[in-house]
């Protein structure tokens, strides 16, 4: 039995995608409801000017009443060194910058070319080590597998702009299937390149459902050695900067599987069905995907660790 890290993204991801903003007491409620469902790593926001998401708004405030919930690890985006130096002041755990792996998605996402992300970069790290080493740096590669905007991408494009931001000195670097490009022998040949290359460096991954290829990519990120993957429950959200690129994997469903494949994740499917719970009153009118919320789980089913649901 092994032990995998289901990251999730919806508070952060999901709802910066959407139009609608949650208010913070409710974010307050979900986030601990999720952390109750056994969920040990949560990215509760990003850290960016309100006025370009206002969804974000409140994010300090979000990130410090996450602090105070026990176990739990609290992971923020910040797409700048000013965004960067925010997060670290409010004491997140782990911070993730975006780092694009085509030019055009850099400049539609971030407003910056590959050396100006690669300087901020390099000013977050020097920043992070100088005063705050203890919190984790990682690159995420948006648009690793494919781009909306640029269309296809190289392996050897993707491991470039990898092989870059380990350089810089990230603790990490993670794939992220920003355009729902992705298909399972893409998926395994590129992870295994990326552990061959950068080692202890290579991160987790952040696919997207948009072509119903996220639980298959899954599956084949697993065989290439990924233990880390980013989801979101019920499904919302995308990327407001890559056109279509709707639908994260879903954390209920990614749960069931990985616990059924005899993957121990630690959470609870009917607390995290009770966490959706939350979502749903926080948010009536958006829609929620997943068919393990639909369908409910199967007949004797049992978790990695041998034990049944309560």
């Amino acid at each position: 039995m092994s032990s995998l890290l289901i990251s999730e993204v919806g508070p952060r991801d999901g709802l910066q995608s959407i139009h609608a903003v949650m208010p913070t007491a409710a974010k307050h409620r979900w986030i601990a409801a999720l952390a109750a469902a056994g969920v040990r790593e949560i990215e509760v926001g990003s850290f960016v000017p309100a006025k370009l998401l206002p969804q974000m708004a409140d994010v300090g405030e979000v990130v410090a009443q996450a602090l105070t919930l026990p176990g739990l690890r609290v992971a923020a985006l910040a797409p700048n060194f000013r965004g960067a130096q925010a997060a670290f002041e409010a004491g997140v755990h782990k911070l993730t910058m975006p780092v694009s792996v085509t030019e055009a998605h850099s400049l539609a996402n971030v407003r910056k070319t590959h050396a100006q992300m690669a300087d901020e970069v390099r000013n977050v790290v020097a920043l992070r080590n100088e005063r705050y080493p203890h919190i984790e740096l990682e690159a995420g590669l948006s648009v690793a597998f494919g781009c909306t905007i640029a269309g296809a991408v190289s392996d050897d494009e993707t491991l470039r702009v990898a092989a870059t931001m380990a350089a810089l000195g990230v603790d990490e670097v993670g794939l992220s299937d920003t355009s729902g490009y992705a298909q399972p022998v893409q998926v395994r040949r590129l992870f295994n390149r990326l552990h061959a290359e950068l080692g202890r460096q290579a991160g987790g991954a952040h696919f997207h459902n948009t072509r119903g290829q996220g639980l298959a990519n899954v599956v084949a990120a697993l065989e290439a050695g990924v233990t880390t993957f980013d989801a979101s429950q019920g499904g919302i959200g995308g990327c407001p900067y890559a056109p279509g690129a709707s639908g994260n994997i879903v954390t209920e469903d990614l749960v069931w599987m990985l616990e059924a494949m005899g993957h121990a994740t630690g959470i609870d499917i009917d607390r995290l069905l009770q966490a959706r719970a939350v979502l749903r009153e926080a948010l009536p009118d958006e829609p929620l995907y997943g068919h393990v919320p639909d369908a409910g789980l199967p007949k004797g089913f049992t978790y990695a660790d041998g034990k049944a649901p309560q």
